[in-house]
């Protein structure tokens, strides 16, 4: 069992600057490859990134060059530094963990977060 609680999420201009973070905590072991999704209103899901355990990352085209993820595995925290910011970045953040990570993407694993609102205005 992995607990993940996100933070970070908050109300910024277009061109602005946000990061979130994603602190899991298990008592078997660490959370592996993990994910950031989000949820705009009325759409589903969707990968925003990911990142293995040794700190490879991908992301979706819509982000690259914008948003990117760290993690500091003594800290058990994953980060999504997300800079120049769009109204079109709106969403709940989820992270997620245990999945599977390749070159090419990520398979959701099974924990989530909470979600954490970033509202970017224009």
């Amino acid at each position: 069992q992995v607990q993940l609680v996100e933070s970070g999420g908050g109300l910024v201009q277009a061109g602005g600057s946000l990061t979130l973070s994603c602190t899991a905590s298990s008592r078997t072991h660490g959370p592996g490859a993990m994910g950031w999704y989000r949820q705009a209103p009325g759409k589903s899901r969707a990968l925003v990134g990911s990142i293995n355990s040794r700190g490879g990352a991908n992301y979706v085209d819509a982000v690259k060059g914008r948003f990117t993820i760290s993690r500091d595995n003594a800290k058990s925290t994953v980060y999504l530094q997300m800079t120049r910011l769009k109204p079109e970045d709106t969403a709940v953040y989820y992270c997620n963990a245990a999945g599977t990570w390749t070159s090419d993407g990520y398979s959701q694993g099974v924990f989530w977060g909470q979600g954490t609102q970033v509202t970017v205005s224009s």
